[in-house]
């Protein structure tokens, strides 16, 4: 509770960093942020402290949103789950005081943990009335209205509470103020993976390409050219690159790297950075590294070298790198993975 108090009374917290919710009431953002003077572009969305304190008070949850990507400690925790579940994983904060509800009864279109932190919350869970939603399928009242509770728990520190996509539930608080996180998980679905096929083949099948004419409509065909890129292999190939190639780096010490660099040699000691989920892929002429939004292309001759450094467990010296690259080679390839952050110097 006092980091989230500090970060919020610092004055730097913007949209959408942050927001606030109070269960039946829409606050409006002008009520708690402002625009904060500056040359060439004002700092947009910016907390007024007084405000959100003043909410706070008054019954509103603060939410921090994506501490995944500017919080370390949560960025490394998220990426270890990421590299246990192999989905993409994010962080919220809730922090609601005494005798308050920040949200409605609603679901979510992901998978969520929700961890409790300080202080209590007491959960009501209610069986879906949307089976796995997608990720933009609400809930609404239309959908139906809520059953029985089937849980009823009261969260203390310490305590985890798994709600898969699509159960209803609601939060309250007690005689005493709250933080919570919830760790979102966005399964790759189905949905996700037909989608990529048919693109994939749209680019390639001229087929696809033209112009839907009801007069000539061949579905059986159209099923035939997407058919074997969802074959269980192609399906598992295409999610593994874009969870990859998707995921943000993890790297709080860029600068001691980059300084470090200086005195690299081959009796250093080096390590696979933990934080990158990298895929390497291999074919005739190139070996290639996919991940965190790019693709490092190397010879394909050593793709046996970088199949060691991304399968290292312990920390390695280049003298002990296998393959036929000579001394100044392998230094290369060691300043190249570290500035790229595929290797720490240790």
């Amino acid at each position: 509770m006092a980091e989230v108090e500090r970060l919020v009374a610092s004055g730097g917290l913007r949209r959408p960093a942050f927001r606030l919710a109070k269960e039946g009431e829409k606050l409006l953002l002008g009520g708690y942020t402002e625009d904060v003077s500056w040359q060439p572009v004002p700092f947009s969305g910016t907390a007024r402290v007084e405000r959100v304190a003043d909410e706070f008070e008054r019954g509103a949850t603060i939410v921090l949103q994506a501490l995944h990507v500017y919080h370390p400690p949560l960025a490394r925790f998220c990426r270890d789950l990421e590299r246990a579940l192999g989905h993409p994983a994010q962080a919220n904060a809730y922090y609601t005081p005494r005798s308050a509800q920040g949200f409605e009864i609603h679901h979510d279109t992901h998978d969520v943990f929700c961890v409790q932190v300080e202080g209590e919350k007491r959960w009501l869970v209610y069986p879906p009335v949307l089976e796995l939603p997608l990720r933009d399928q609400k809930y609404t009242e239309t959908m139906g209205e809520p059953g029985e509770a089937v849980l009823d728990v009261t969260l203390r520190a310490g305590d985890t509470l798994y709600l898969p996509r699509g159960w209803l539930h609601e939060a309250k608080t007690s005689d005493s103020h709250s933080l919570h996180l919830t760790i979102g998980v966005a399964t790759y679905t189905w949905f996700d993976a037909l989608k990529a096929a048919l693109e994939e083949t749209a680019r390639e099948e001229v087929e696809l390409r033209r112009a839907a004419s009801m007069n000539a409509v061949r579905p059986e065909r159209l099923l035939q050219l997407v058919a074997p890129r969802l074959s269980p292999e192609a399906v598992m190939t295409r999610m593994r690159r874009r969870f990859a190639r998707s995921r943000r780096p993890v790297r709080d010490d860029l600068f001691d790297q980059l300084r470090a660099l200086e005195e690299l040699d081959l009796d250093t000691p080096l390590a696979r950075n933990e934080m990158v989920i990298a895929e390497l892929s291999v074919d005739d002429e190139t070996a290639s590294l996919t991940y965190e939004g790019r693709d490092l292309r190397f010879p394909a001759r050593i793709a046996g070298e970088l199949e060691f450094v991304l399968a290292a467990e312990e920390p390695f010296r280049l003298s002990e790198l296998p393959g036929r690259l000579d001394d100044e080679g392998r230094l290369v390839l060691a300043r190249r993975l570290v500035r790229e952050g595929v290797l720490r110097i240790t």
